[in-house]
């Protein structure tokens, strides 16, 4: 039986993962600073305590692990992390969380553990209109670095920094840059929530002929995964032997006011939209998924609209 760590375990996706791994027949040992908020962990060992402390991260590495699944991060949606009022927090939290977890296992020779870091779509620059290939994020785009956020140049140092530990101590590293991730169990208020969650919340708080209210013009574009697709492609990618930054997100490209207007219609409600000033992140980001299909054979398989209804539907439930 295969022994997985998964840290950020009380998270969105390492909370998924758990549940995946265990699926897959793995032993599963999770690590976060709290407990999953909307359904119990199906982890094997559950600790709780923070990865910033070195002392902490030593207590879990008293056996071998075959794979480390290190979500645990300093994170949240565009009013969390273009807002730049927590970028210092943003930067050394997650910095600190992964240099002890590198340290750790250089330290245990353990060359045979495959490790995962979530890279974001965050990474890529700022990609004008006449741009070639606009706007899809190929990975190569990445360099020269000029993220739009700290959170982008934190994501792209730790990339460089798993990239220096597999060289100098032979650790066996995966990346992926996730584009955004949509699903259950998701957090939908609060301020760390993404846009589609927060979208949803405020359709489902709205009374017929309400305005919903949206950042910018709402022409900004993205893509959305449903996080089945998403663990997939994870999956896939850790059982490969590929250690260079792959995207992992969907290549179905819509804008914020067309995810407005679809949650608008699940809701059965007239509802319209205001747009008002507020913190927007880039203009137009979509996921280039030939390197990950052309490497790993993968596509997404469920749609933008199947992946909303199932978010939607699961948020309604909770705040009903």
């Amino acid at each position: 039986m295969l022994t997985a760590l998964v840290t950020g375990a009380g998270g969105f996706i390492g909370h998924h993962m758990v549940r995946f791994l265990k699926q897959k027949g793995y032993y599963v040992v999770a690590a976060s600073r709290s407990l999953p908020k909307f359904s119990a962990s199906e982890a094997d060992e559950y600790f709780t305590g923070d990865l910033r402390c070195v002392e902490f991260t030593r207590t879990l590495f008293n056996r071998h692990f075959d794979e480390i699944f290190h979500f645990a991060a300093d994170m949240g949606g565009a009013g969390y992390t273009f807002s730049h009022k927590n970028d210092a927090d943003i930067m050394q939290n997650s910095l600190r969380m992964s240099l002890n977890l590198l340290s750790l296992i250089a330290e245990g020779n353990s060359a045979q553990t495959k490790v995962f870091y979530p890279s974001s779509a965050c990474v890529y620059p700022k990609l004008e209109p006449d741009s070639p290939g606009y706007p899809n994020c190929t990975e190569h785009l990445a360099y020269p670095a000029n993220p739009e956020s700290d959170y982008g140049w934190e994501k792209i140092f730790s990339e460089r920094l798993y990239e220096s530990y597999r060289r100098n101590y032979g650790i066996n590293i995966r990346i992926a840059r996730l584009h955004t991730i949509i699903g259950t169990d998701c957090i939908y208020e609060g301020g760390k929530e993404k846009v589609p969650a927060a979208l949803a919340r405020k359709v489902i708080q709205a009374k017929n002929g309400d305005a919903v209210t949206i950042w910018g013009d709402g022409n900004q574009t993205r893509s959305f995964l449903y996080i089945d697709d998403c663990l997939d492609a994870i999956y896939r990618l850790m059982q490969s032997d590929c250690y260079q930054p792959l995207n992992i997100g969907s290549d179905e490209l819509i804008s914020i006011n067309e995810l407005a207007n679809k949650l608008i219609a699940l809701s059965g409600n007239n509802l319209s939209i205001e747009h008002i000033e507020g913190p927007i992140g880039p203009a137009a980001r979509n996921s280039d998924n030939r390197l990950i299909t052309q490497m790993l054979g993968w596509r997404p398989e469920v749609s933008v609209d199947e992946g909303l209804k199932k978010t939607y539907d699961w948020i309604k439930r909770q705040m009903s």
